[in-house]
């Protein structure tokens, strides 16, 4: 397998699942990796078993996005790779759900998305490289009924994603979004022992994403959908 040609990895939004396990295959792959959640006490055991750095930070918060990768670049180095994996999710039928929660699930899983890709262009551009990857979902693709905020905050992230792949692909940036489409394994959520490998697997996905990323630039991939073998869609 072609080696990862990156050195310095930021995760958005880190926690168990998904991030957990991009943190483990990029330590392993031997790049050093900074770990950023609003909630760093969570990340422990995480940061200790990779060697990752940790950060606090609201990602919806552009005064403190911007103060984040300046403690990155100052302990960490310069992230050639910037993952962002947060999202926010507020369920409950159209006429009745909280505006200001709405609005603030948008701010999370979309703006946020926004501040950090823009920091992230900041360095790499002038580098002429670097990579940008962000994790999308099923409600990137279609709505679901009780889930207007989450289809809205999943859907400009994927044309935040499309966008910025057209302008900093040619810039040597590889930008990727990637939509998991299906339920994604975990301790409480465990594959039905009817229905082995149902589930997305988190290291399966975190696969998926070095796999992406060692990626010739001459076949770029810049959406990437990952399903269980059983998932309909």
């Amino acid at each position: 397998m072609a080696e990862t040609p990156y050195r310095t990895a930021l995760i958005v939004g880190a926690g168990s699942g998904i991030s957990a396990s991009l943190a483990r295959a990029l330590a392993a792959a031997g790049l050093k990796v900074g770990l950023v959640a609003r909630d760093v006490g969570k990340l422990a055991a995480l940061a200790n078993e990779t060697g990752a750095m940790t950060f606090a930070a609201d990602a919806s918060d552009p005064v403190a996005v911007a103060t984040l990768f300046e403690q990155v670049d100052a302990s960490l180095g310069e992230p050639d790779l910037v993952i962002y994996n947060a999202s926010a999710r507020v369920r409950g039928p159209l006429a009745e759900i909280d505006p200001e929660a709405v609005r603030q699930a948008v701010a999370v899983t979309a703006f946020g998305g926004f501040l950090v890709a823009q920091q992230a262009a900041r360095r790499m551009v002038p580098h002429g490289r670097g990579a940008i990857l962000f994790t999308g979902a099923t409600a990137g693709i279609k709505g679901f009924p009780a889930s207007a905020a989450f289809a809205m905050g999943k859907f400009a992230l994927r044309g935040l994603a499309q966008s910025a792949a057209r302008e900093l692909g040619p810039q040597g940036i590889h930008v990727v979004h990637f939509v998991i489409d299906g339920a994604v394994r975990s301790g409480t959520r465990p594959d039905p022992e009817d229905r082995p490998d149902s589930t997305l697997s988190p290291d399966g996905i975190a696969q998926a994403y070095l796999a992406a990323l060692q990626q010739p630039r001459n076949a770029w991939s810049s959406e990437i959908e990952l399903r269980p073998w059983l998932e309909t869609f």
